[in-house]
């Protein structure tokens, strides 16, 4: 009795799941670490389970303890408060429950716990690793059976790493089946665990992953030790093995595809291995594994010093020792530092008795393998279950719900339960059975009523994998019934079930046996149930009948036709026979049918001819969905899964079509009239009936609507075609036009005639066309460009459904069924008048049914009023839109007279009036009457005066008339669908033409006037048929089609170009009128051919619509498909053309033909948008303004669009036109041929002498230009800024000329969008190139005069000059400028845009500048004195000092005429050139040249081996050149020798010197791009070349250069050639000049003019870089077609930062280079890629421009792969990769291209080559693999991986055995990786090939080779005696 509240209480809380095995409480105990073990486990700190030192430092250790000692307290007060209730319930409590629930770690303390670590759903949380099996693979999860009985679920993305990986497409289903098996053991962590929010037992799902990823976190490479056991899955499958990820990016593994035993295993993709590690490679970090399952299963994880228990991995073997046995297993240690516990089913002996702890002593040795780990409690669970110790899961013998009879009880548990050993084959299983599962009475002893050997009657309720547990039931209700599992349900089974809840979705039923069920809520009755809690109570026991059972979801029906129903089950496709009748229910209900389901999700469909309706009832109004219905299978495919059926069981039909065939006519009476359609019974079949829908009962659409209105029934149609069949109904159709053309009307394809044209009606309109339905379902599709001839029109507003058209046949598809129509008006008008006949006919009988009695439809009143007769009445009342008559006779009658017709009668109420009666509208009772003289006179005249005279005279009026005749006709009467006509010619007949067409009924009505005269074509005459009217055909509605064949048309068409018209204004737009003219021409008048002077503003303002204006035909618009316009001609009024003679030729004018460069044109602003407008100049030449020409001032520009208004007049100056296109650019201002332009005031002439119009962008702006600009970009720093001048034009302002002030910040005023007003100072150009233009935003330069009109103010005196030149600057002179650089021993300041100065570090100020960088940053406005100007070498020199006394001495020396001819002076050298050394003399700041001739008496070749810079030497004065600055010295022994008084040599100064400046800062920095692979090195101090070339200044240089025309003889003239000369002129000035020596003078000048020739010819041969840009041009004239000096040149400018003549330059190499010299040229595109890829902006745009560029003058794949060169150099991978993208599928047949693809994803380390070369083989020439294979083989043993290098070569070699290049190739790469063993075995196998001797040799050679470097003298002899064996063999 001390068990009984216990069993109570558990029989009240039930089992969480099927496999609990013992009662629990639900409370949670809360698990709180303590910070301490959370910080041991780290991976570099060390764990120490049983004390030992912490990391933690002693005040955070206090802390810690402190923590939880509160924490303790806190805890033991809220215990002490539940002590007495809780000491009771545990005392009456068999097991702890706190002991029994919780999991504890190695950190045990004190008392050894009683339970082992058990799992519950409780206490599983994220992070918990299992070892488990698959128990279900699905499409989608995997269900995971693990430890404790519970399941896991694993989903698809988390089953494998590979899916990370992206390497599995998503339509791939059954991967997971392909590599995952039932029954295998795998290890798993979980990753969420869902809340248990619901007070349902069992919800809680644990979802787990199976990525290594997660598992091997905290593995590394450096803790993979030899005979370790690991986890991996399959990434690629190589030749010679599996390459092995083991989900970190830090290594991988290999796996050899055979074992040393043969044992070969075959895997798949993604699939998980345990493999051993074999080796390690350390330096390709790759694990060499083992997967042979004997070696897997025996191997033990090593004592590990130091593991950490995220090392543990569940399914890890370990050896342990038996530390204590508990109450429900045993507690082990293991690996020296841990303890975990072993379950009592988890023990060796899977049948443990009652004494199963007397086989585990203490301290025993036992085997185990870790089941579970938990890293937050440290708890580990092992197993030593022998088949999961052998690395197999447990055999499963038995199935849920058998039943053993005699099944032996092994061991009782108190309170728990029973093992019992189920006598299973071909062994026995164990099985457990809960307390609660026993009785279905309580028990409360089980040792009472069960003991050990009994045997019991068993069910199998469920079975646990991992543990190979039955769970069974003894209960006696257990095994009643027909379903104790989900696999014992059947579709259509009948079952009992009890309701356990009710949802809003459907009712929850579990069977007697526990399993559950759904009935949806549709399903639990027969109708709908808006309280379903109510019907269904919870607890009612109710029969259900299953639908189907998939994936264990079970679905059940209470409806109660089903439940009765004894007719077949259908539950397969299969079992769906024809004929078949059986019970379904409708699920979805369309228009056109019903879809039926039926037992285990079997669906059919149910036509809807075959639901039995009645005509004209919808499907919805007879069914619903979920309606249970009885159906007939009518025929089945199980193939494709398609069920036809029949709600019709016995079917009747075939009478009707037995006797009714597709496209008679028959006969019907209406039965009834419903809304979309007219009921008829056929009169033919008696009992059939038929449906005719609304469209289907006239042709036209008002009409049809009309009769419907007023049908009834008992109406009977006299003849209604039959088009089709629904079910035992027929569809009819009333169509005149159908019923007319029955016979004509196609039923299949094969009646379709090409090029005919047929009736038929719109069955259907979709975007891309139409569909047009004959007899039965023929139907043709008209495409949209063929169903109108208006391509702007929308087809849904062109064609509605169900109306009539005539269709011309275009094509026809007999296999297919496909027919192709067009519905255009051109080529489908009528020729006949069907379709106005069929109109008068049908409203006849409307009249007629609007009588009250319809059977007396005779109108009398009608014959008196015959139509053309003249009648007689009275005026009753004139209203503002006509007159209306009465008439005596019939006084319900009136007559109606328009404003037209009265023909200017004057006419007065109550008079009486004879009218001609025009037309009769039956319905109303009206006559529309005419007065007009014309028509009564002419009538009367011709009357006799017998009675039936008029009858008789119409008679042979009509009598004349022909069908088919053409006749001139005048329009009387505009009718809303048809015309009255006047025949003038046949005495004023009378006749009806209708305005539309079938095809054109919605399409807007052609505008007809009363009194426009038409051309119609008489169809048929009055009789009957027409009712009584003359029917014309409008030959408008053929004009499309005829326009240009018939005769008719051309005789209409009596216009020309030239003709006078007069027209009148039917529409006035802002640049346009349209007119009218002769018989419906509809003609423009474009704005520019009002008036011939174009600046007068809104031309039209003077007309009015309807004014008649006389004009001339200038053009005729051509009326085809392309070229389709609402217009016909083209009128002008100018009054010169009005007034000219002669014809006007179509297109361009005399006018138009001369538009030329700068001549000034005016035309009317067409649009404006945010830069552009346009204007129209005339009909045909429109023009352009562009934003920034129209005006150069800021306000008007940024008011642009307020400033030009449609239809505004514009006069401007012609830059180009562009005859093609036919547009103008314009200039606001004029445009003058300047001098100072860049073409250098030429215009080019064409043949005729007239100006060509300046294609070239730009040519209109020149020097001293003022424009209107717009700032694109602010340059950082001192570089100023661009403007834009043009569309593509730009400019740039130099800092120095933002400002007319010098300001300390001048860029701050302006910003980017900003509109100025700029000069241009400076244009430079190269040949052919792009312009580089320098602006200037100040009013004034110093030495520019600019005149008032153009907006600048004439300042000479202004007080901020810039100086330009720079002669103008002399010593101490005051400057101001800008800071350039800044350097440590001085700066270089910008005194304007071409002049910059040098100031030393000892002129920055008074006092010394510690930190100049800081004291002179960089843009700073600064003032100073010019200290020394050089003008040849553009040097200035200048002192930001303040003017003191003691500044005097230091330059006392600094004027020339101190200096005298033949003083030696002593100096330092500061720069050496070639030609000579420049000399700084001391004590000044003037520097000499030495001349190389100079500098000894001996010749000097190498001048920089002889002297180096800042070297002390003594020179003599030979010229002192005050004018030109210039002092040349010279250095000669000779010299020395006659001098006696040598100046001693002075002190050296410091600090005073800029020598070590670089002097190319005088240029700019200089920075030179990689052009191309070769190496191109920069000229330096270019500007010091003026010693011996007169070459440009720095600036002047940037202009375009033209090829120079100077030979090495001109160099004579060359001043420095004559230095020599000069100076001994000098020297023996003093003397007077003997013969001798003069001779010996001239002499020397020779030969040192020899001298520099062949120098400077030397230099040339030897390539030396030129050093400014006269010797650059010099030599690419020499070399014109040699890219590499072009490059150097341009690299020389990059050098200079002149960009933009880097191109220009490049440009000319382009065009110089000849065209045969192709390598040549791409040379020069790949430099010019490598400068845009640099300096573009923005880059990757300027690139593309160019490469499209280059791809119009060379081979297209050498372009691609050159610009593949330079992203890749640049490390562009994004564009490396779309490029690549775009030419494998430009040269897919190109193996570089593959290739370079190959190497580059190497070498990005992506993933994916295996389809990149399986896309290459399909795409190369089979000739190509071999070499494409190879290479991409090399480059895997280079970049990638080596096994893929060598599969690739061994599938090679398997097909071509005998080649001994892959041999060759493949040994050298195996050679170069050094593996021994590998490269043996290879030879080993080359050499045993059965190949010729050549070969043979070639390979042993090979072999010896390898051996003699690696190998000893021992293999050296094993390949020759090898050799020496092939030899024999072979000769004998």
């Amino acid at each position: 009795m001390a068990k009984k509240p216990q069993q109570q209480k558990s029989r009240t809380t039930k089992r969480k799941s099927e496999d609990s095995l013992k009662p629990q409480r639900t409370t949670k105990t809360k698990r709180k670490p303590i910070p301490l073990q959370q910080l041991q486990i780290e991976d570099d700190v060390p764990d120490f389970p049983r004390g030992g030192g912490s990391s933690l430092s002693r005040r955070e250790e206090q802390e810690v303890r402190a923590e939880v000692d509160a924490e303790f307290e806190q805890e033991q007060l809220g215990l002490n408060r539940k002590s007495n209730n809780q000491k009771k319930k545990n005392n009456k409590s068999f097991y702890d429950e706190d002991d029994l629930g919780s999991l504890f770690g190695e950190g045990i303390t004190g008392k050894l716990p009683k339970f082992v670590n058990k799992i519950t759903l409780k206490n599983v949380s994220p992070g918990m690793k299992f070892l488990g099996v698959i128990a279900e693979v699905n499409e989608k999860d995997l269900v995971i059976s693990l430890p404790g009985g519970l399941r896991g679920l694993v989903r698809a993305s988390e089953a494998s790493d590979i899916f990370a990986t992206n390497e599995i497409k998503d339509s791939d289903h059954n991967f997971l089946s392909s590599i995952f098996v039932v029954g295998q053991l795998v290890s798993c962590i979980v990753v969420q665990v869902d809340d248990d929010n619901t007070d349902r037992k069992g919800k809680r799902k644990i979802w787990l992953s199976l990525r290594l990823e997660l598992l091997n976190k905290s593995l590394t490479f450096d803790a993979v030790q030899e005979g370790m056991v690991l986890t991996a899955y399959v990434k690629s499958i190589e030749d010679h093995g599996y390459i092995l990820h083991f989900g970190l990016p830090s290594f991988s593994g290999f796996l050899p595809r055979k074992s040393k035993d043969g044992f070969e295993m075959k895997v798949n993709a993604g699939q998980l291995l345990e493999g051993v590690v074999r080796s390690t490679d350390k330096a390709r970090r790759v694990i060499h594994m083992s997967s042979d399952p004997d070696i897997v299963s025996k191997c033990v994880t090593k004592d590990i010093k130091g593991i950490s228990i995220d090392l543990l991995v569940p399914g890890m073997m370990v050896n342990a020792r038996v530390q204590s046995t508990l109450e429900n297993g045993i507690m082990l240690s293991f690996l020296t530092y841990f303890t975990g516990t072993v379950d009592i089913f988890h023990l060796e002996n899977m049948f443990p008795s009652a004494t199963w702890k007397e086989e585990y002593n203490q301290h025993k040795k036992v085997i185990a393998r870790i089941l579970f780990v938990d890293p937050l409690t440290r708890a580990v669970g092992l197993t030593m279950n022998s088949h999961l110790v052998h690395n197999n899961a447990p055999p499963s013998h038995v199935k849920t719900g058998e039943i053993y009879d005699r099944s032996r009880v092994v061991r009782v548990d108190r309170g728990m339960g029973l093992l019992l050993e189920i006598p299973s084959t071909p062994v026995s299983t164990p099985a457990y059975v809960s307390i609660f599962d026993v009785s279905d009475e309580e028990i409360r002893k089980l040792e009472k009523k069960f003991k050990e050997g009994n045997h019991v009657r068993v069910r199998v309720l469920g079975f646990r994998h991992l543990e190979g547990l039955a769970m069974g039931v003894l209960k006696a209700s257990a095994f009643e019934g027909s379903v104790f599992t989900h696999s014992d349900v059947k579709p259509g089974m009948v079952v009992k079930g009890k309701i356990i809840s009710v949802e809003s979705f459907g009712a929850i039923v579990q069977f007697f046996s526990g399993v559950k069920a759904l009935c949806p809520l549709p399903h639990m009755s027969e109708f709908d149930i808006a309280k379903p809690r109510k019907k269904f109570k919870v607890g009612a026991e109710l029969v259900f009948r299953v639908l189907g059972c998939k994936s264990k979801r079970i679905t059940v029906t209470h409806k109660k036709t089903l439940l009765k129903s004894k007719l077949k089950i259908l539950s397969s496709y299969t079992d769906a026979t024809d004929g078949l009748v059986t019970h379904g229910w409708i699920t979805k209900i369309e228009k056109h049918g019903c879809f039926v389901r039926f037992y285990n999700g079997v669906q059919g469909f149910a036509s809807r001819s075959e639901l039995g309706l009645e005509p004209g009832v919808e499907p919805n109004s007879m069914y619903h969905a979920g309606q249970v219905v009885k159906c007939r299978v009518v025929s089945a495919a199980p193939a494709t899964r398609r069920i036809n059926l029949s709600f019709i069981i016995s079917p009747t039909r075939g009478s009707a079509e037995d006797t009714i065939k597709l496209g008679v006519l028959v006969s019907g009476v209406v039965e009834r009239v419903i809304p979309n359609a007219v009921i008829v019974h056929v009169d033919a079949s008696g009992q059939v009936k038929g449906t005719v829908q609304t469209e289907h009962l006239a042709d036209h659409q008002g009409q049809a609507t009309s009769i419907k209105s007023i049908l009834k029934p008992g109406y009977k149609f006299d003849q209604l075609l039959v088009l089709d069949f629904d079910g035992n109904n027929l569809v009819l159709s009333a169509k005149y036009s159908l019923v007319k053309s029955a016979k004509e009307l196609p039923a299949n394809a094969t009646q379709f005639d090409p090029n005919s044209v047929i009736h038929g009606y719109i069955c259907n309109i979709i975007e891309s066309g139409c569909f047009v339905r004959f007899l039965g379902r023929v139907t043709a599709f008209s495409p949209k460009h063929k169903a109108i001839d208006d391509q702007r029109t929308d087809i849904s507003e062109a064609f509605y459904v169900g109306q009539s058209v005539r269709g011309h046949v275009l094509n026809v598809d007999s296999e297919m069924g496909r027919i192709t129509l067009s519905l255009k008006q051109s080529s489908c008008f009528s020729k006949d008048v069907s379709f106005l006949e069929a109109y008068f006919l049908l409203e006849e009988k409307i009249a007629k049914m609007q009588l009250p009695n319809p059977e007396n439809s005779d109108f009398e009143w009608v014959r008196s009023f015959s139509l053309g007769t003249v009648v007689e009445g009275e005026v009753h009342e004139a209203k503002e839109f006509g007159v209306v008559l009465s008439f005596k006779e019939h006084k319900d009658v009136f007559g109606f007279v328009s404003h037209y017709q009265l023909g200017g009668t004057n006419v007065k109420t109550g008079s009486v009036v004879q009218a001609m009666v025009l037309d009769i509208a039956k319905t109303e009772h009206l006559v529309d009457l005419s007065l007009k003289p014309d028509l009564v006179s002419r009538l009367k005249e011709d009357q006799p005066s017998f009675p039936n005279s008029k009858k008789k005279r119409k008679r042979d009026i009509i009598l004349k008339l022909e069908v088919h005749q053409t006749v001139n006709a005048i329009v009387e009467i505009v009718k809303e669908h048809y015309l009255v006509l006047s025949l003038p010619k046949f005495n004023h007949a009378i006749g009806y033409a209708s305005m539309a067409d079938y095809n054109t009924q919605k399409l807007p009505h052609r505008h007809f006037v009363n009194g426009q005269s038409v051309v119609a074509t008489v169809g048929a005459l009055p009789c009957p048929s027409t009712a009584g009217r003359l029917l014309l055909l409008l030959n408008s509605l053929s004009e499309v089609k005829e326009t240009s064949s018939s005769k008719r048309a051309k005789k209409k068409s009596a216009y020309n170009v030239g003709s006078l018209v007069e027209a009148e204004i039917t529409d006035i737009k802002p640049l346009e009128m349209h007119l009218k003219f002769g018989f419906g021409f509809r003609a423009r008048l474009h704005i520019t051919e009002a008036t011939d002077d174009h600046k007068v503003e809104d031309p039209f303002k003077m007309f009015r619509i309807g004014q008649m204006l006389t004009a001339k035909i200038v053009e005729k618009i051509d009326q085809s498909e392309k070229n389709k316009s609402k217009y016909q001609w083209e009128l002008s009024i100018k009054s010169t053309v009005l007034s000219g003679s002669g014809e006007i030729a179509d297109g361009l004018t005399t006018e138009e033909s001369t538009f030329t460069a700068g001549r000034s044109v005016s035309g009317y602003v067409v649009a404006v948008d945010n830069e552009w407008v346009w204007l129209t100049v005339s009909r045909r030449v429109k023009a352009q303004l562009f934003l920034l020409d129209s005006s150069c001032e800021p306000l008007e520009l940024q008011e642009f669009q307020k400033r030009f208004t449609v239809g505004k007049s514009v006069t401007g100056y012609i830059i180009n036109f562009n005859k093609e296109k036919r547009i103008i650019r314009l200039l606001t201002r004029p445009l003058s041929v300047d001098s100072r332009g860049v073409n250098n005031g030429t215009m080019k002439t064409d043949d005729l002498g007239r100006m060509v119009s300046m294609e070239n962008v730009g040519e209109h702006i020149h020097e001293g230009d003022v424009l209107g600009g717009r700032i694109t970009k602010l340059l950082p720093g001192i570089s100023g800024l661009f403007v834009q001048i043009g569309p593509h034009l730009y400019g740039k302002v130099h800092y120095t000329e933002l400002a007319d002030e010098w300001l300390a910040s001048p860029l701050a005023i302006y910003e980017e969008g900003q509109f100025v007003k700029c000069k241009v100072l400076e244009i430079s150009r190269s040949v052919k190139g792009t312009m580089q233009i320098d602006l200037s935003l100040r009013n004034c330069t110093k030495d520019t005069q600019i005149p008032n009109s153009l907006g600048f103010q004439n300042d000479q005196e202004s007080p901020s000059p810039r100086i330009e030149k720079i002669e103008k600057l002399k010593p101490n002179m005051i400057v101001q400028g800008y800071v350039k650089n800044v350097m440590p021993k001085g700066c270089f300041i910008m005194l304007s845009r071409k002049i910059d100065a040098k100031v030393l570090l000892s002129n920055l100020a008074n006092s010394f500048i510690e930190n100049p960088e800081k004291e002179f940053p960089i843009g700073r406005l600064v003032q100073g004195k010019v200290l020394s100007v050089e003008p040849m070498s553009k040097r200035v020199e200048v002192t930001l000092k303040t003017e003191t006394t003691g500044d005097a001495s230091k330059f006392e020396r600094r004027d020339f005429s101190s200096l005298h001819v033949g003083d030696v002076v002593s100096g330092r050298i500061k720069r050496i050139e070639s030609f000579g050394l420049f000399i700084t003399i001391e004590q000044t700041n003037m520097v000499g040249l030495c001349h190389v001739s100079e500098l000894s008496d001996i010749l000097v070749e190498n001048i920089e081996s002889k002297y180096r810079v800042g070297e002390r030497v003594a020179a003599k004065i030979l010229k002192v050149d005050e004018e030109r600055h210039r002092i040349s010295l010279g250095m000669k022994e000779s010299y020395m020798k006659d001098t006696s008084n040598r100046p001693e040599v002075l002190n050296q100064t410091t600090g005073d010197s800029i020598d070590s400046i670089d002097d190319s800062r005088f240029i700019g920095d200089c920075h030179m791009p990689l052009l191309q692979a070769c190496s191109i090195s920069s000229a330096e101090d270019s500007e010091d070349g003026t010693a011996q070339y007169p070459v440009p200044t720095c600036d002047e240089s940037r202009a375009s250069i033209p090829p120079l025309e100077v030979t090495f003889d001109e160099m004579e003239d060359s001043e420095l050639v004559n230095i020599g000369g000069e100076n001994q002129e000098h020297l023996t000035g003093a003397t007077a000049p003997t013969e001798k020596n003069m001779r010996r003078e001239k002499k020397k000048a020779k030969d040192e003019r020899e001298l520099e020739i062949r120098a400077a010819e030397q230099r040339l041969l030897e390539k030396d870089t030129p050093r400014n840009a006269d010797e650059f041009e010099k030599l690419v004239r020499s070399s014109p077609n040699s890219s590499y000096v072009w490059i150097k040149y341009m690299a020389y400018m990059l050098s200079l930062a002149d960009i933009e003549k880097a191109r220009s330059i490049a440009e000319r190499a382009l065009q110089t280079i000849n065209i045969r010299e192709e390598a040549e040229k791409l040379n020069v595109w790949v430099a010019y890629f490598n400068l845009e890829n640099e300096y573009g902006n923005p880059r990757e745009e300027a690139v593309k421009k160019t490469f499209e560029r280059a791809l119009q003058y060379c081979d297209s794949k050498k372009v691609h792969l050159a610009l593949l060169g330079v992203y890749e150099r640049t490390e562009q991978y994004k564009l490396v990769d779309e490029l690549l993208e775009k030419m494998v599928k430009k040269f897919k047949h190109s193996c570089k291209v593959w290739l370079r693809w190959v190497q580059n994803f190497l070498k990005q380390g992506k993933d994916g080559i295996q389809s990149i070369v399986n896309r290459a083989v399909v795409c190369l020439p089979k000739k190509k693999h071999i070499q494409f294979l190879s290479q991409t083989a090399i480059l895997e043993f280079k970049c990638g991986l080596p096994e893929r290098g060598r599969s690739m070569f061994e599938e090679m070699l398997r097909e071509f055995p005998k080649r001994t290049d892959l041999w060759s190739v493949y040994l050298d790469q195996e050679i170069r990786l050094g593996d021994a063993e590998v490269i043996r075995a290879l030879f080993e196998r080359a050499s045993s090939l059965s190949l010729p001797p050549k070969k043979m040799k070639f390979l042993f050679n090979k072999y010896l080779g390898y051996e003699k470097a690696h190998g000893d003298e021992e293999r050296v002899e094993y390949v020759r005696r090898k050799a020496i064996e092939y030899m024999e063999s072979s000769l004998t």
